[in-house]
């Protein structure tokens, strides 16, 4: 008797040991537990530790509650200026009630990651390229807000979102590199013409300086010379100081401006000669109106008439020289009257 009542309690034993273990959990420090019994939600989620469930009646599941890192797959789009990029990001979140992420959704991860791409391709098209490039903190905020806002229905908190990387077309890549070339040499002009415009103010106050000083003017020549010949070279480089050039104009002005005063004179005088020989063209047309009588040749014969002109023609043509003498048209006219 006493052999069948220990033969029972061992057994008893056994099958309370059988259901404590079948029943036994244990949940870690980051999780929390959510039971189901018969397939009902049971309003208790289970803190970290030991825990025990009905067998077979209970079921327990286990939520991580540790922040999740989640990347997102590329996503390729058209910006609203119209340039295509390709885009991938990457997602933190957690989850904050383990019950709505067993109940209120199937596989929360899953649901995150489509969400974040789905809303990441609405970003893309929202933006313009310039803000994908240097104002992603906005991007970002504006991003995790689309992606939190149905998450938290779910049981799920996103802590952060960051776009890694943004992917440009080869030609768009060229095209602003030479913008960016362009923006360098158009300031590099801008400060090359701003050194340009203090060294020639300097320039102007230094020349001011040395004007009133001349001295000053020989002893800057000198340390030109000298930096010239600090270098090891050949040749020398002697500037010629531009004064001297102005002293040997103004010496030669005084000499160049005499000769062209005085040949004014002889101009003057020699126009008086010019008009005198008006007289003696009107005193010589008058023996050229009573023609020469020729002489009788040896042998009798008078040559004609009409060839007596033609040979004092050249007579008085020869000879204008006694007319010249005469200064005054009466006393020309006295012997030729008397004649």
């Amino acid at each position: 008797m006493v052999e069948e009542l220990v033969a029972a309690g061992v057994s008893v034993a056994s099958v309370g040991l059988v259901y404590v273990m079948a029943g036994a959990r244990v949940v870690k420090q980051y999780e929390r537990g959510v039971v189901l019994r018969l397939g009902r939600l049971r309003s208790e989620v289970r803190d970290p530790g030991f825990t025990m469930v009905v067998p077979f009646v209970d079921k327990l599941r286990k939520v991580n509650m540790q922040i999740v890192t989640m990347p997102v797959p590329a996503q390729e789009g058209i910006t609203r200026d119209n340039v295509t990029v390709r885009v991938d990001a990457v997602v933190y979140f957690k989850v904050v009630d383990a019950a709505d992420a067993v109940i209120q959704v199937e596989d929360y991860q899953f649901a995150v990651s489509q969400m974040a791409q789905t809303s990441l391709r609405s970003i893309i098209g929202k933006s313009d390229l310039d803000d994908l490039l240097s104002n992603r903190e906005k991007l970002n905020q504006g991003l995790e807000l689309m992606i939190d806002s149905p998450a938290m229905g779910w049981g799920v908190q996103i802590d952060r979102v960051e776009i890694k990387d943004v992917s440009l077309p080869e030609t768009m890549k060229r095209s602003m590199a030479r913008q960016a070339e362009a923006d360098r040499e158009r300031r590099a002009r801008v400060i090359n013409a701003d050194a340009e415009l203090q060294a020639s103010k300097k320039l102007a106050e230094a020349a001011g300086v040395m004007s009133e000083q001349p001295a000053a003017l020989q002893l800057r020549l000198l340390q030109t010379v000298v930096a010239v010949a600090a270098e090891k070279n050949s040749t020398l480089v002697l500037p010629f100081p531009v004064e001297l050039l102005r002293f040997l104009e103004r010496a030669q002005q005084p000499a160049s401006a005499a000769p062209t005063t005085e040949p004014v004179a002889p101009t003057t005088a020699s126009a008086a000669p010019t008009a005198e020989p008006v007289a003696p063209t009107t005193a010589s047309a008058v023996p050229t109106v009573e023609p020469i009588a020729p002489a009788p040749s040896a042998s009798g014969s008078v040559p004609p008439a009409s060839a007596a002109p033609a040979s004092a023609a050249p007579a008085s043509a020869s000879r204008p020289e006694p007319s010249a003498p005469e200064a005054s048209g009466p006393e020309a006219s006295g012997p030729e009257a008397s004649a």
